[in-house]
């Protein structure tokens, strides 16, 4: 096995782990036994825990963020990136059950190293950030309306969808998120546009 496929084998393994265990619910070992490699190999890559999950979050940020500028470079305008935007949870969740990493790394803030902490927070600020715009842009154009500036409404919708999917996972439900992105579109979209 090449180094660079062992490093991505390892880290499309952990990614998979804390998905359906969290960042607690699994150990190295787990790993190693899942991919038939020894558990030396993977401190040769991560010699803590701490940089395995940092890189597994660093990693998830930045492909977040290229499927954001996906979708501001396909969609026309902004209802369809909301759409968009909602579905990339609808379609995490539809993965075996899954969370987003964010969302399942949150559940367990208190317990992280700083390391991971940093960019989980990093991940949230990034999000709310592109969503601020989004609605912004929305509203200006007369595409979105709600309550309250765009940052907060960033912040709630944000939210919102985190929690459903920790709820929607928790019912063991997909339909459950998919029906709490359809009424967060019901209260934003402007139909008569």
């Amino acid at each position: 096995m090449a180094a660079e496929s062992t490093r991505q084998l390892i880290l499309s393994t952990a990614f998979s782990l804390i998905q359906s265990k969290g960042y607690n619910g699994f150990s190295y070992r787990d790993i190693a036994d899942e991919i038939g490699i020894k558990t030396a190999s993977i401190h040769y890559y991560f010699p803590k825990k701490c940089d395995l999950g940092r890189a597994l979050m660093a990693d998830y940020r930045s492909r977040f963020k290229d499927a954001l500028l996906a979708i501001d470079q396909d969609a026309d305008d902004s209802t369809n990136k909301l759409r968009q935007f909602t579905a990339l949870f609808i379609q995490t969740l539809a993965q075996e059950n899954r969370m987003c990493l964010c969302g399942m790394l949150a559940t367990e803030i208190s317990t992280l190293p700083v390391e991971i902490v940093e960019e989980v927070k990093g991940f949230i600020a990034d999000t709310e950030k592109w969503l601020t715009r989004l609605l912004t842009r929305g509203c200006q154009a007369g595409w979105l309306q709600f309550a309250g500036n765009p940052e907060d409404q960033a912040k709630a919708l944000f939210a919102a969808l985190e929690g459903a999917m920790i709820t929607a996972r928790t019912l063991n439900d997909r339909r459950h998120l998919e029906k709490v992105a359809k009424q967060l579109h019901a209260t934003m979209i402007v139909t008569n546009k």
